[in-house]
């Protein structure tokens, strides 16, 4: 909810309570902080609690927040203009979503921001 009342900081904080829990919460405290610290240009704290699902898939293999943590992997990769991290990231993420409904708000937005990268 402090997300969405624009309070990232505050999601962060409260969701430090939930750390010890997180291998039971399928990485939605890792997602959202992740979130929070791209609202807040932490690029580097964002890409690290992405690459925390990333690297741990086999917990929760069907889960919705495998790929859209490639998108955060981009936005991070963004705020550091890292091109060639942001390429790759992007292409994980359409390359899993690639039977996606492409009116999806989300697919929209990072096709959107795709294609800005192009020269």
């Amino acid at each position: 909810m402090e997300l969405q009342r624009g309070n990232a900081t505050q999601a962060i904080e409260q969701l430090q309570a939930a750390s010890r829990y997180e291998a039971a919460a399928e990485f939605w405290p890792q997602y959202l902080r992740g979130q929070a610290c791209l609202r807040l240009g932490r690029g580097a704290a964002a890409a690290a609690e992405f690459q925390k699902i990333l690297d741990h898939r086999g917990e929760a293999p069907l889960s919705v927040l495998y790929p859209l943590a490639h998108l955060g992997q981009a936005r991070a990769a963004a705020l550091a203009s890292d091109v060639a991290r942001i390429r790759q990231a992007y292409q994980n993420f359409f390359g899993l979503w690639k039977e996606a409904d492409l009116d999806l708000p989300v697919r929209r937005a990072a096709s959107r921001e795709y294609d800005r990268l192009k020269p």
